[in-house]
């Protein structure tokens, strides 16, 4: 395996960032696919649908707890070829909550997916961060994160198609196979990737505490974990709330809900026309107010198409903020960059389980409904923070 990093982002970069965005496919399906089950998941085993969403916050407290584990060792052994390794772990994951008998044998499945998608997406993150300039990046980001938005979208729709069709479990045995082959495909690959390992052993606290340590880290770390729950624990309800509200059917809700990625993707198609029209702090404060209207259309809608526009709205809404704060991610601590990006997606891990579970105890108490203000409140002000932080740290930079 080569060790010298690439000058910029090339044409000899892309195939390897296209495998990339086939593991973040997989990775983001299995993380949305259960939002549409939820309902279904609580008929199969007796439990409430706030119950139920333990099969979303297993997976999303695994995948946050890991990354302590990942970033250093990615780090040290090579981002890419320990991301191909996590992806056969997520098909054992997989395969586990298809044949589940239990709630607590899908929840032992769904924490087994967790703790090993977790080595995907960040590392793969990391790994570009390392092979393309800070001026690219966004933009490279934005062509990779494309597999991770059309994993949000088709994981939602997979979950309600198979539900309604031949049987949630289907769902989770195709997502195995997905990964099988994409792990086959990194892995036939790993002698021919240019990987930046560090020196010295694995430390795994040292390298946390190293970026923790820095003011701008620690900043970015605590917003992108109240994002994570401001957004994350109403989208998780989505889908049960159009199918209850609306009556229609769970493939249906979980079809609506999963347009989510079309918002994604005009974003994804456009960055680069955003970024240099709008910079990062008009775009950071945009994001949280479209988000925040978003919510307030599917909270009052009176028919179901205007979910539609609302998870539209969503997903651009989302990476309009997102972006901002994922590049600032990947420059962080650059030579410790798998820790620092490992750390920003376990802390939005860690925020997207407080919300669900703060939204399960809403949707318990108070109904479905409740779980909108929680994102319609916070994220205009969260954005705003954090965007005004950007700015006078932009200005700083700007004067030294």
């Amino acid at each position: 395996m080569t060790t010298q990093p690439l000058p910029s982002a090339s044409t000899s970069t892309m195939p390897v960032i296209i495998l990339l965005a086939l593991a973040a496919f997989a990775s983001s399906s299995a993380f949305r696919i259960c939002d549409p089950l939820l309902p279904v998941l609580a008929s199969e085993f007796g439990v409430r649908t706030a119950q139920a969403s333990s099969a979303v916050t297993y997976f999303s407290i695994a995948y946050g707890v890991m990354q302590f584990f990942y970033g250093p060792v990615g780090d040290r052994y090579g981002k890419f070829f320990v991301l191909s390794l996590a992806t056969f772990g997520c098909a054992a994951g997989s395969l586990l909550v298809a044949s589940a008998p239990t709630l607590g044998i899908l929840e032992l499945g769904r924490f087994i997916s967790g703790a090993t998608a977790a080595g995907i997406i960040p590392l793969s993150m990391a790994w570009i961060g390392d092979h393309v300039p800070y001026a690219q990046r966004q933009a490279t980001l934005a062509r990779y994160l494309l597999g991770s938005i059309s994993g949000i979208a088709i994981g939602q729709l997979l979950g309600g198609v198979f539900a309604d069709t031949v049987g949630w479990r289907w769902a989770f045995v195709f997502l195995a196979v997905i990964y099988l082959v994409v792990g086959w495909l990194l892995i036939s690959r790993r002698h021919s990737v240019v990987e930046l390992p560090t020196s010295g052993g694995v430390r795994l606290l040292d390298p946390v505490r190293e970026v923790w340590a820095q003011p701008w880290a620690r900043i970015v770390l605590v917003v992108v974990c109240l994002e994570g729950a401001f957004v994350f624990g109403p989208l998780a309800f989505v889908p049960a709330y159009l199918h209850e509200r609306h009556e229609i059917a769970v493939a249906w809700a979980g079809g609506i809900s999963g347009l989510f990625a079309a918002g994604a993707l005009i974003y994804a198609l456009y960055a680069n026309q955003f970024v240099r029209r709008f910079g990062e702090y008009r775009l950071a404060v945009a994001g949280g107010c479209i988000m925040a209207f978003a919510f307030a259309v599917y909270w009052f809608s009176s028919v179901w198409y205007w979910g539609v526009l609302a998870s539209i709205l969503s997903g651009l809404g989302y990476y309009l903020l997102h972006a901002v704060l994922q590049t600032n991610a990947t420059q962080m601590a650059p030579a410790m960059r798998g820790t620092a990006v490992a750390l920003f997606a376990s802390f939005l891990f860690f925020g997207q389980s407080a919300g669900v579970i703060l939204a399960s105890v809403a949707v318990d108490h108070l109904g479905l409904a409740a779980v909108f203000p929680i994102g319609i409140f916070g994220l205009p002000i969260l954005a705003m923070v954090f965007a005004w932080r950007l700015r006078k740290r932009q200005a700083l930079q700007a004067s030294a």
